[in-house]
C-alpha cells in the first residue's frame, strides 16, 4: 500500500450479530486493503468467558481490529493484552452503542459524556499494548448539538495518547430510540466531523454513518482521512470488488462473482468437514448476486430450510441452475 494511504481509508463497521468472523473472511475475498472490525465484545465476556470463542480469527482476515465495549481502564487494559496476544492488527474502544442493554453496562455511547474517563481508558490501553488504539464515538449525546461537546471529547481523549477517531457522524438518543432508529433518525451531520479534521488536522479522523455508495466515499475522502463504511457494504458486498482499485490505487484484480463464490464456498466446506452448519455462515453472502438476473432465486435455495442437510457444493449446484435458469426462462 502507498504510504501515503491511511491504515484507516476504508474499513467495514463493526456490527452485532453481523460481522463475525466468517462475515470477515467472505469480505476478504472481495477486498484486500479494507480494515475489518469485530463485532462489539464486552470486557466481561473476555475476561470472564470463553475467550477462544470470541476472539479467534482466520489468518486472512487481515488487517483486522478488535472492538472493545467496557468502561473500566483495568478490564480494557487486560483486554488489549489478549487482543495483541491473539495478533489483531488494533484495538477499538466503543462511544458510540446506543443500546439499552450498551448503557446498563455504562459503556457505549454514554461515554462521551465522560471524556475523562474515556481518556483514562485509553491511556490503560496504550500502556498494556503497542497496537494502535483507537476511538470510535457519535457527535454527540441526546439532543447535545453542540460542536464544542465533540470537540472537547475529542480534545481530552486525544490528550491521553489517541491519534485515530472514528465518528459516526450523528448525534446518539440514549431514551427512546431503538439501536436501529438510532441509525436513520438522528440527522446526519457531516459538516461536524470536517470540521473536527480542520480543527485537529494532526488526528486521523474517519467518518461513519450513511455512507450508501461508492461516490459518496470518494467526496468523504475529500475530507477526512478514512470512510468506514457499514450496512451498505454488508448488504451490497459486490460493490467491495473494486474497493481496492478505486481507493488504494491497486491494479485491477479480475475478480468475478462465480470465483467469489467458489472460494467462498470452499470456506463452507471446510466448515462442513469439521461438523459446523455451513448456514451459519452462508448468510453473509446472500447479497453477492444482488442486482443481477436470477439474484432472487438464488438467494432462495441458499435460504431454503429444507436444503441445510446437504454438502455446500450440491446446494451451489442447485443455486446455480435456478439463478441460470431464471435467466434463461
Amino acid at each position: 500500500m502507498p504510504a501515503d494511504f491511511s491504515p484507516w481509508r476504508l474499513s467495514v463497521a463493526p456490527m452485532m450479530d453481523w460481522t463475525d468472523r466468517h462475515c470477515r473472511v467472505f469480505h476478504r475475498l472481495l477486498t484486500r486493503r479494507t480494515l475489518l472490525y469485530t463485532e462489539m465484545v464486552t470486557t466481561g465476556a473476555l475476561i470472564h468467558g470463553d475467550q477462544p470463542r470470541h476472539l479467534d480469527f482466520d489468518a486472512v482476515e487481515h488487517p483486522v481490529a478488535l472492538q472493545l465495549g467496557g468502561s473500566e481502564p483495568a478490564d480494557l487494559a487486560a483486554c488489549a493484552r489478549l487482543a495483541e496476544r491473539w495478533g489483531y492488527d488494533e484495538v477499538n474502544l466503543n462511544c458510540g452503542c446506543p443500546s439499552p442493554r450498551v448503557q446498563r453496562g455504562a459503556f457505549g455511547a454514554c461515554l462521551m459524556g465522560e471524556a475523562a474517563l474515556v481518556a483514562d481508558c485509553v491511556k490503560a490501553m496504550r500502556d498494556a499494548t503497542a497496537l494502535p488504539v483507537t476511538v470510535k464515538h457519535r457527535i454527540g449525546i441526546d439532543r447535545i448539538e453542540s460542536y464544542d461537546f465533540v470537540r472537547d471529547f475529542v480534545a481530552t481523549v486525544a490528550e491521553a495518547g489517541c491519534s485515530v477517531f472514528i465518528v459516526h457522524a450523528r448525534n446518539a438518543w440514549l431514551d427512546g430510540l431503538s439501536p436501529k432508529d438510532n441509525r436513520e433518525i438522528p440527522p446526519l451531520r457531516y459538516e461536524i466531523v470536517h470540521r473536527l479534521k480542520r480543527e485537529f488536522p494532526q488526528l486521523t479522523i474517519a467518518i461513519n454513518g450513511g455512507i450508501k455508495d461508492e461516490a459518496t466515499i470518494a467526496e468523504q475522502l475529500a475530507h477526512v482521512d478514512g470512510v468506514m463504511v457499514g450496512r451498505h457494504a454488508y448488504h451490497e458486498p459486490w460493490s467491495m470488488a473494486d474497493w481496492d482499485e478505486r481507493f488504494f490505487g491497486e491494479a485491477p484484480n479480475g475478480l468475478t462473482r462465480e470465483a467469489v463464490e467458489d472460494a467462498w464456498i470452499a470456506h463452507l466446506e471446510a466448515l462442513w468437514a469439521r461438523g459446523t452448519p455451513w448456514a451459519v455462515a452462508m448468510r453473509h453472502a446472500l447479497g453477492l448476486w444482488n442486482g443481477t438476473p436470477g439474484a432472487r432465486r438464488w438467494r432462495q435455495v441458499w435460504s431454503d430450510h429444507k436444503l441445510k442437510g446437504l454438502p455446500p457444493r450440491q446446494v451451489q449446484a442447485l443455486a446455480t441452475s435456478a439463478r441460470l435458469g431464471s435467466v434463461t426462462a
